[in-house]
């Protein structure tokens, strides 16, 4: 058997390259010989090193605690590094489950939107209390929609999500109602789970005039004039800020006739402000 190892045959058997190898002999790990060229020459000492590093490493080790170790073994420290591993890995098939089930959420959202929504239909649905964060401002179509998103994504991270949420919206100020041909957005929001404590919007729970349609922003002045239609004949009072949440959007799908919306507009009867 060689007793010693250039820094090239080393590199071929164990598959490190030559920067790891120069990486290892910086930190003090590995500290090869010199022969009478200059070349650096491995020993069998290196070489069993070698086999614990690339093994650590496997592993995800830091070379930092590689180097810990190897100045201190036993079999203690061997069973502790190893627990430490083990705690990394328990900590990583977590992270691997929660991100599984937030996919297994974002695809029953989508599928329960598909095939749960009535399309094209004005009805009065009654909604219990919401939650959600939103950010104001002054939006005037989708793409500057999109853009208060992101704003409102970075600002709260985890907490709001895009693809496959099918609770983010848009709220229509109730003040320019009459101006149905002009409508501009004055905030975006997501909705969050009811049990959540941080929020800074909340939609009342009570009656909602609502619609469900495949389109665009193009097509929202359409339905809104017909729900008002709706709401002036079934002699209901608007109460709050028209809500339009993007169940399907671009984000999902860029086939336009496959983006779903529905629109909210809170309602009481003007029998209810008479009494």
């Amino acid at each position: 058997m060689k007793q010693y190892y250039k820094i090239g045959e080393i590199s071929e058997i164990y598959g490190i390259g030559k920067d790891s190898l120069m990486y290892y002999e910086e930190l003090g790990i590995i500290k090869p010989s010199r022969g009478e060229n200059g070349y650096r020459l491995y020993n069998i000492k290196d070489v069993w090193k070698l086999n614990l590093i690339k093994e650590l490493r496997s592993f995800d080790i830091s070379m930092k605690r590689i180097k810990e170790y190897l100045e201190d073994r036993s079999i203690e420290t061997t069973k502790q590094i190893l627990q430490e591993e083990m705690k990394l890995i328990d900590e990583k098939i977590q992270e691997l489950t929660d991100n599984k089930n937030n996919i297994i959420k974002r695809l029953k959202s989508i599928d329960g939107i598909i095939s749960d929504l009535e399309l094209n239909k004005i009805q009065v649905v009654h909604i219990k209390l919401r939650k959600a964060l939103k950010l104001s401002a002054s939006i005037s179509n989708e793409d500057e929609a999109d853009c208060i998103i992101k704003r409102l994504q970075k600002q709260y991270g985890d907490k709001i999500y895009i693809l496959g949420n099918g609770k983010i919206g848009v709220v229509y100020d109730k003040d320019k109602f009459d101006e149905v041909r002009d409508l501009k957005y004055n905030a975006a929001f997501s909705l969050v789970d009811e049990d959540e404590s941080e929020y800074n919007m909340i939609l009342d729970e009570g009656e909602y005039v609502s619609i469900a349609y495949k389109g665009t922003f193009d097509d929202d002045k359409d339905h809104i004039e017909k729900m008002m239609i709706y709401i002036k004949q079934n002699k209901y009072k608007i109460v709050d800020n028209i809500i339009k949440i993007c169940k399907i959007n671009i984000h999902e799908t860029a086939v336009k006739e496959e983006h779903i919306t529905e629109i909210q507009i809170p309602v009481r009867t003007i029998d209810d402000f008479n009494e």
